[in-house]
């Protein structure tokens, strides 16, 4: 990815990020696609759904996918524990949950520690990277929701 391709938050200088884990690797989003974190709770499982939807879950009368943001990236699947989250973000006008190991933090960072995905890196999950923000205590990959779930991509509900 070159560096004409990393997003911009126009005059701003700052992102505002949620951070959280994925197996041992740190993942973040922009906190505006955000809408809620929730503790883990059971999804019911739809058939002959994608493998990275878990299922579906109520949320407050509304009926949303249950995502497997691992699989989703092409890590092994996350087993859900009561450590676990669900990130509720809103993409294309859609309510989705993102089930996460845990949220480590939400912070404020310079858009200058963003820095381009390596060419050689862009795997199957790397390819829905904006790029990589250098920590002192690691890399954090900064992931774009918008590209990860194309509209077409976007799991559809079906109104019964």
């Amino acid at each position: 990815m070159s560096a004409s391709h990393l997003p911009t938050t126009g005059t701003g200088e700052t992102l505002e990020i949620i951070a959280f884990r994925l197996h041992d690797q740190e993942f973040c989003v922009r906190t505006t696609t955000i809408r809620e974190i929730r503790g883990w709770g059971p999804a019911t499982p739809i058939p002959h759904a994608p493998a990275d939807m878990i299922g579906v879950m109520n949320l407050r009368g509304t009926v949303i996918p249950i995502i497997d943001l691992a699989n989703k990236l092409g890590m092994k699947s996350t087993e859900p524990n009561e450590r676990s989250a669900i990130v509720v973000a809103e993409v294309h006008g859609m309510a989705m949950g993102l089930v996460v190991d845990r949220v480590s933090d939400i912070l404020t960072i310079s858009e200058r520690l963003l820095q381009p995905v390596p060419d050689i890196s862009l795997s199957t999950g790397m390819r829905f990277a904006d790029g990589i923000i250098a920590q002192p205590d690691g890399m954090i990959c900064f992931l774009n929701l918008e590209r990860m779930f194309e509209k077409a991509e976007t799991p559809q509900m079906v109104a019964a």
